[in-house]
């Protein structure tokens, strides 16, 4: 059996071709030359982009853990007897969240966002959720995107103080001005994640007694399906990707509408909860199966 170049064992390179003392010896490197210069700017260059991008990772990761702490703080307005207190207390988590953006803001002072826009979006998520789902709270209506940008302006003064007031053009050259913009698509994002929220508040308040907001809940995510719905297959991949979860939350609660609406009478407050968590693994093990 003849062994043929490229039979299956390994073919020699051009340089194997040559005696080992004939082959070329790398020479010293002069460190001076332009050449040199110009790879070790390259490489501080990159080092500084790429220590930048970790640390935004790591400011991400606390806007979002912060921000889920609110979330979950907002639950427990449906079981609370004094709803102001955690309203009160949400924002102040909300401001802590805010200065974490703020130190976002000056990492990105003077870079163009979009090249680290993937080490931070996850966070900026997670905060417009907690935002909107606060706003709907107070006011039963979604956030709009300029009312997010608004509150993620941030003034600082010589004395390094900030100052949450937004600052006019004739203010800037006394006090530094810092701004992160929350992008359409980390929007709309976020306020998908939020019909998830808006869902298990509907579920908990039936089982609170509270009988309003499942219909206030229901009409309020009927309106943002049929925005999302206008949108379609036509928007981002992740955006045509959240629309099935929220179709999913839609019918949750509607399904408790509707029992509230044909059962309520015959059922006791007390059992309401139980019923509808009964009912909603159904319609999972359905959507399971299909």
């Amino acid at each position: 059996m003849s062994n043929k170049e490229g039979s299956g064992g390994f073919r020699k390179r051009k340089h194997d071709n040559f005696p080992h003392n004939q082959r070329r010896e790398g020479k010293d490197v002069n460190s001076s030359s332009p050449v040199m210069l110009a790879f070790k700017s390259f490489q501080q260059e990159l080092d500084a982009r790429h220590d930048k991008y970790e640390r935004l990772v790591k400011l991400s990761r606390d806007i979002t853990v912060e921000s889920k702490r609110t979330i979950f703080l907002l639950h427990r307005i449906t079981s609370a007897p004094d709803m102001e207190d955690i309203l009160t207390e949400s924002e102040i988590k909300l401001d802590g969240v805010r200065q974490k953006i703020f130190q976002v803001a000056q990492e990105l002072s003077g870079e163009d966002m979009h090249q680290f826009h993937r080490a931070i979006t996850t966070g900026l998520q997670e905060y417009v959720e907690a935002v909107s789902f606060q706003h709907f709270i107070k006011t039963r209506s979604l956030i709009s995107m300029d009312e997010i940008n608004k509150q993620l302006i941030f003034t600082t003064d010589d004395n390094g103080k900030e100052n949450k007031t937004p600052s006019s053009d004739t203010q800037d050259e006394q006090f530094g001005t810092w701004r992160l913009r929350v992008t359409p698509v980390d929007y709309l994002l976020g306020v998908a994640d939020l019909t998830g929220e808006l869902m298990r508040m509907c579920i908990n308040s039936v089982g609170n007694g509270d009988i309003d907001t499942p219909f206030e809940v229901s009409q309020f995510l009927r309106q943002v399906y049929d925005g999302f719905s206008f949108i379609g297959n036509t928007g981002p991949y992740e955006v045509s990707k959240k629309l099935y979860t929220l179709k999913q939350s839609l019918a949750k609660v509607e399904n408790a509408c509707y029992a509230l609406k044909v059962r309520g009478s015959e059922i006791p407050k007390h059992m309401l909860a139980d019923v509808f968590s009964v009912k909603t693994e159904m319609i999972d093990q359905e959507e399971g199966i299909s």
